[in-house]
């Protein structure tokens, strides 16, 4: 897999990685299979206390998490440290909430001579993670902490060029006590994942990622008779209805979009504008986007970053060059970001007839598509062709209006007057080739238990 940091803003390979050898992923199963069993006796308490000095070394050094950040993927430092907070926080809600989220539900019966039934969460065992490189510690926290909080235990396959990352992550956990074998992160090739997700030990696999990849692992899985989640791609949509609050909702825009250099399964990569307002915001977009500043992502007058890799950059711009080719318009917005690093001129495609195929893709870098609809209804006509599913959002000063919008929006989440985010106590997931399954708040909590039915019947009960 070669494993390695390469600095994306200045190319430079920092640190590699040999694969994990086959002994170690046995010594990994071997260990997360005995530690669970001891882990699902585990109190509440005791895992709460873990999961708290998990997010205090955080806090603590947050400053050396959020560095590591920077250094692999080329994120803003400030964007790193807002991360690595936001990872703390996940931490804290299941400390707080994850007992009373798993407390057996006694289920209401039709006639009393069906027993007392009680439906209780029992954790499955070892899971398989599988996680990306654009929230190297968020990815993590938010399959982890809640598994952790279930009492199953983690393997983690982590993208490889977050290495230092991922083992950073582990350090963390150990450091705040849990016990070894519960969580490990593995640099395992291909091949060595099959190999896990196959394990009879293990009882379920989590992945974040592209389509291409969920869609390998999910058959991997299925032909394994493995639960799995998929959180894949998204093109959210980014709806301004013709009352919004014009300034306030280009600022959004551009922030929806740029956030992470754009490379954010939930940035706003689709703006649909209706008719009346369409040309004041894109002249407004256009000058807030010429306004962001490409360069160092440690320096903090910057506020567009490179891209994650070399690769990732070349990619996104042959994107453009074939969208263009089937139709497209393409406008370079800005001054010309720096040679040095990985980055890509932001840029804005319209004229995407409902003909180019291009306005169905997924653009992960400072690409915005701009899309101009007759009327509310057509936006949502444009909102939903799409064979994503994973966020979006409505602006307008009608809050009832855009309620009844998000309403009619196909998709996991909408948000009003706000693009797409996420937050600790907010459940996220998407339908349709954004995956299935949830993470995060008590759905994704209880992915993957075994929910169990306990029925006490009356010893004198007769057929």
């Amino acid at each position: 897999m070669s494993y390695a940091t390469i600095s994306p803003y200045t190319g430079e390979t920092l640190a590699t990685f040999a694969d994990a050898t086959d002994a170690e992923v046995s010594a990994a199963l071997d260990q997360a299979d005995s530690a669970f069993h001891a882990w699902r006796q585990t109190s509440f308490a005791e895992r709460g206390r873990i999961l708290q000095n998990a997010a205090d070394l955080l806090r603590r050094d947050c400053d050396a998490y959020a560095k590591l950040l920077t250094l692999e993927m080329g994120k803003l430092f400030s964007e790193a440290k807002a991360e690595v907070q936001l990872s703390a926080r996940i931490f804290e809600y299941y400390v707080r909430h994850a007992e009373a989220l798993l407390t057996p539900e006694t289920l209401p019966v039709l006639d009393p001579a069906e027993g007392k039934a009680v439906l209780v969460c029992e954790p499955l065992g070892v899971l398989l993670a599988i996680e990306p490189w654009n929230f190297p510690y968020y990815q993590i926290a938010r399959i982890l902490a809640p598994q952790l909080s279930a009492g199953n235990t983690l393997i983690l396959k982590h993208a490889s060029n977050v290495p230092q990352s991922a083992a950073a992550f582990e350090k963390l956990m150990a450091e705040a006590g849990l016990p070894e074998g519960c969580f490990k992160n593995l640099y395992a090739t291909r091949d060595q994942v099959n190999r896990i997700i196959n394990d009879p030990r293990v009882h379920g696999v989590a992945l974040t990622g592209s389509e291409g990849a969920g869609a390998l692992v999910a058959a991997e899985a299925g032909r394994a008779l493995k639960k799995s989640t998929m959180e894949l791609g998204g093109a959210d949509a980014f709806v301004v209805l013709a009352d919004a609050d014009l300034q306030k909702t280009i600022d959004w825009a551009v922030f929806g979009r740029h956030w992470n250099g754009g490379q954010v399964c939930v940035s706003s990569k689709r703006m649909i504008v209706v008719d009346a307002v369409y040309d004041a915001f894109l002249d407004g977009y256009r000058k807030g986007v010429a306004g962001l500043v490409a360069g160092d992502p440690f320096d903090p007058n910057t506020t567009l970053a490179p891209l994650s890799s070399q690769k990732a950059a070349d990619e996104i711009k042959e994107q453009i060059r074939k969208a263009v080719a089937l139709g497209a318009k393409a406008e370079e917005v800005g001054p010309p970001v720096p040679n040095q690093g990985a980055f890509v001129q932001p840029t804005i495609l319209t004229e995407l007839g409902d003909e180019n195929p291009a306005r169905h893709w997924e653009f992960f870098g400072p690409v915005s598509m701009l899309f101009r609809a007759k009327d509310e209804d057509d936006a949502v006509r444009i909102a939903n062709d799409s064979p994503f599913g994973l966020g979006g959002s409505v602006f307008t000063t009608d809050e009832k209006r855009g309620f009844e919008v998000a309403k009619r929006i196909s998709t996991g989440m909408v948000f009003v007057n706000h693009p797409t985010k996420v937050e600790a106590d907010l459940p996220f997931g998407g339908i349709r080739r954004s995956g299935y399954g949830r993470e995060l708040l008590g759905l994704g909590l209880k992915e993957f238990v075994n929910h169990k039915l306990i029925d006490i019947v009356d010893i004198d009960a007769r057929f």
